[in-house]
C-alpha cells in the first residue's frame, strides 16, 4: 500500500509543487512507483508535468464523475503518474461545505489506487481551508517545505497547530514526516539563522537535505519535465536525489519500528 504524503504550507511559493514533482521523479528513478495528485486550483503541478488539463482530473474524481484509475495520466518520468488539478477545485471547496464527512472525500477517492503505488504525493493549496484538510485527512505523512526567511517561522507555528487539530479530529495516524528547507541561499545570514533556529527546535524532524536556489529548478517546469530529466547534473537535481535517499531511509526506519 502506498505511503501517502501531503506537501503542506499555507504560504505560496515555498516549494511544495517543486518538491512534489522532483522528489517524486527522483524516487521513480530508484524504481519506486509514484502517483502525483495536483490538489491545487492553480494546477501548477499538472503544468509542470506537461499533463492534459482538459482531461478528467481530481475534481471529477471527487465529484464521482470519474474513477481515480481512469483519471491517471503518464508523465515524462517513467514510473511516475499524475491526476491533474485546476480551476474546478475552487468550486469543490464550496460544494463540499455542506456534505457529510466533507473532510474525507479525497481519502475515499484515492482508496482504489493505493495498492498500485509505492508513494502517492498530494500537492495541497496554499491555504488552510477545506481542500487542505482533505489532503491532510488522506495522508499518512505530511512534509512541510519551508523557505528560509523570517515570516516562514510564523506560518510554521500556525500550520503545526492545524496539523494537531487534524490528528485529533480526522486522522489520528497522521505523522509529521519532515520539515524541508527550500530556496536556501547560504550567502545570507538570515537564511542560516532560520535553519539553525528550526533545527534547534525540531531536531531530527528536519531533513538533513537542504534544497538551494537553483535556476535549473525554475526552468524545468516550463519544459513540462522534472529537473532530473532537464539537467541531471545540476545542483537542484542532485539535491532532490539526495532527498529521495533520505526519504527512503526514513520510510525504512519507520517500517522497522
Amino acid at each position: 500500500m502506498a505511503n501517502v504524503i501531503t506537501f503542506a504550507n499555507q504560504k505560496g511559493g515555498v516549494g511544495k509543487t517543486t518538491t512534489a514533482a522532483n522528489l517524486g521523479a527522483c524516487l521513480a528513478e530508484t524504481g519506486r512507483s509514484v502517483l502525483l495528485i495536483d490538489f491545487d486550483s492553480q494546477g501548477n503541478l499538472s503544468s509542470s508535468m506537461g499533463a492534459d488539463r482538459d482531461a478528467p482530473g481530481i475534481y471529477q474524481v471527487l465529484d464521482g464523475e470519474t474513477e481515480a484509475r481512469a483519471a491517471i495520466q503518464e508523465t515524462p518520468q517513467e514510473r511516475m503518474h499524475i491526476i491533474t488539478g485546476g480551476a474546478d477545485l475552487t468550486g469543490a471547496s464550496v460544494e463540499l461545505v455542506n456534505q457529510a464527512r466533507r473532510e474525507f472525500f479525497l481519502r475515499e477517492a484515492i482508496k482504489p489506487v493505493r495498492d498500485d503505488y509505492d508513494f502517492i504525493f498530494i500537492d495541497s493549496p496554499p491555504s488552510l481551508g477545506l481542500l487542505t484538510l482533505n489532503a491532510l485527512a488522506a495522508a499518512d505523512n505530511v512534509v512541510i517545505p519551508l523557505q528560509t526567511e523570517y515570516f516562514a517561522l510564523e506560518g510554521l507555528t500556525q500550520l503545526l497547530q492545524n496539523i494537531k487539530r487534524v490528528q485529533g479530529s480526522f486522522n489520528v495516524d497522521l505523522e509529521l514526516f519532515g520539515i524541508l528547507f527550500t530556496m536556501y541561499d547560504s550567502r545570507t545570514r538570515l537564511a542560516n539563522d532560520v535553519v539553525q533556529e528550526v533545527i534547534g527546535y525540531f531536531g531530527k524532524r528536519v531533513f538533513r537535505t537542504i534544497i538551494p536556489r537553483n535556476i535549473r529548478l525554475s526552468e524545468a517546469p516550463s519544459h513540462g519535465i522534472p529537473v532530473n530529466l532537464y539537467d541531471a547534473e545540476c545542483v537542484g537535481a542532485r539535491s532532490y536525489r539526495k532527498l529521495a535517499e533520505e526519504v527512503l531511509q526514513r520510510v525504512e526506519t519507520a517500517s522497522a519500528r
